[in-house]
């Protein structure tokens, strides 16, 4: 029975690990789709020519700075 026992902890703790890897994967997805967003904008924006301009590019330049560091951070979590 000990056994029987120990196996299916050792199935639970499988399944855990799984639906932690399926998040990491997601969350890493969300944050290069923002990434992607922010590159997009800023593309979009190019030279700037008036102050709105100016500021959105200082915006976009920050957040895409920001979740860069967060994708890092996500990758190196990631378990070998």
């Amino acid at each position: 029975m000990i056994d029987g026992a120990g196996a299916h902890m050792e199935t639970q703790y499988s399944a855990a690990d799984l639906t932690e890897r399926k998040r990491r994967r997601i969350r890493l997805a969300r944050l290069e789709a923002d990434i992607a967003y922010f590159q997009a904008r800023l593309e979009m924006i190019g030279e700037p020519k008036t102050a709105n301009q100016l500021t959105q590019r200082k915006a976009f330049v920050l957040l895409l700075k920001t979740v860069s560091t967060k994708v890092a951070k996500v990758q190196r979590e990631r378990p070998g």
